[in-house]
């Protein structure tokens, strides 16, 4: 397991360099342009992603304090494997199919903010962080729930594959979105 959190922080950086590089010299007005109306802005997909990796945060703090209390349904194998590789695949098409949000994780962020680019950089390092600190809560392949819906189980494993897989297919809408405005 010590090989996953190693990829999985190698892929973190891999996504903060990509961001940095692409979208750190664009000044707000790109950062904020929506090409259509049912699309989100390079800023709204960073936002997006802060709020569903910081939705999990408390989870990972009642594990290191030994206060989280999993679900039922957890207990049982079948149901861990079938949430975590439903919504694994649903994250890893690269965004081929689009899939609405859970109110909770809509981006909310205002033109206004500037600083877009460093939240989501130094949101990045806090969850390589929490990787870390999570060691051994992923070897033992603790059983979590999703921060949107606690009938929604998987394996803190499989919970940080979904969100790296998560991750690029929002930088590549970004892409696509810098792709749309650009021409």
């Amino acid at each position: 397991m010590e090989i996953k959190l190693k990829e999985w922080i190698i892929e973190l950086d891999k996504l903060s360099e990509e961001i940095r590089e692409v979208f750190g010299g664009l000044d707000n007005k790109i950062l904020f342009t929506k090409p259509d109306s049912k699309s989100w802005s390079i800023a709204e997909n960073l936002d997006h992603l802060i709020k569903v990796n910081s939705s999990y945060f408390p989870i990972f703090r009642q594990l290191i304090d030994q206060t989280f209390v999993g679900a039922f349904i957890g207990k049982f194998k079948f149901f861990t494997k079938l949430f975590g590789n439903m919504i694994y695949t649903s994250v890893s098409d690269g965004g081929k199919k689009k899939i609405r949000t859970f109110p909770l994780w809509e981006p909310r962020i205002n033109e206004g903010e500037n600083d877009i680019i460093e939240k989501f950089l130094d949101h990045q390092e806090e969850l390589k962080n929490w990787i870390k600190e999570l060691e051994p809560y992923i070897e033992k392949e603790t059983i979590i729930h999703s921060p949107a819906n606690r009938l929604i189980v998987y394996s803190l494993p499989q919970a940080m594959d979904i969100v790296i897989a998560h991750e690029k297919r929002h930088l590549n809408q970004a892409l696509a979105v810098l792709e749309k405005i650009k021409k």
